[in-house]
């Protein structure tokens, strides 16, 4: 079953090339060699402020990158996030960005009937967010308990209705030998033909 795809990349370094722009990369290879249809969206070079408060959040004022970030994300049916792992988390603006992008009326609908929670908007999505590392991949994973990871999938991914969302992690990227990372860079092709 062919899908439609956005590749999130929220890499911030928009100056040079990183493993997670090769890795953005391949997947869309593998994506197109699979019969699937690929947008991106690279958060790096989009233009939006940081939201400073609970209304400018709950606001209707949506600027016109995040609009068109919106109709991207609504056409899809399975994204693909990928970033790497700074002082524990996801970079700034990639967290900022998903604060632009999720937002009620968008993401999901606060309306009385729908509970306490509301109503999740982006159901029938699923998701795979793959994430570069300095640390072993083991360690974030089993030492910290991926507690960043677990966040973005819980309390923001599954929130709005994405879900099932699968995750790859690639540890220990600075200084990784050409033929491991060609490994990494195959393995994401795979995903991407199927899909994943």
């Amino acid at each position: 079953m062919t899908k439609r795809i956005v590749v999130v990349q929220g890499h911030p370094d928009r100056s040079e090339r990183h493993l997670c722009h090769a890795l953005a990369d391949a997947y869309t290879e593998g994506a197109h060699g699979g019969g699937h249809e690929v947008r991106h969206l690279a958060v790096a070079e989009l233009d939006f402020p940081l939201l400073r408060s609970a209304k400018a959040w709950q606001g209707t004022d949506v600027i016109a990158d995040i609009e068109e970030a919106q109709k991207q994300i609504a056409w899809a049916d399975h994204l693909v996030i990928l970033y790497p792992l700074w002082l524990g988390t996801m970079p700034a603006i990639l967290k900022a960005f998903m604060e632009q992008l999720f937002r009620p009326g968008f993401a999901f609908s606060r309306e009385e009937s729908s509970g306490a929670m509301g109503r999740k908007l982006l159901t029938g999505k699923s998701a795979r967010v793959i994430v570069t590392m300095g640390m072993p991949a083991f360690f974030y994973r089993w030492f910290f308990r991926a507690h960043s990871l677990k966040s973005l999938e819980r309390n923001i991914l599954r929130f709005v209705g994405i879900r099932p969302v699968r995750t790859t992690l690639f540890g220990l990227v600075e200084g990784v030998s050409v033929a491991r990372r060609e490994q990494w860079l195959n393995r994401v092709r795979a995903l991407g033909n199927r899909g994943l």
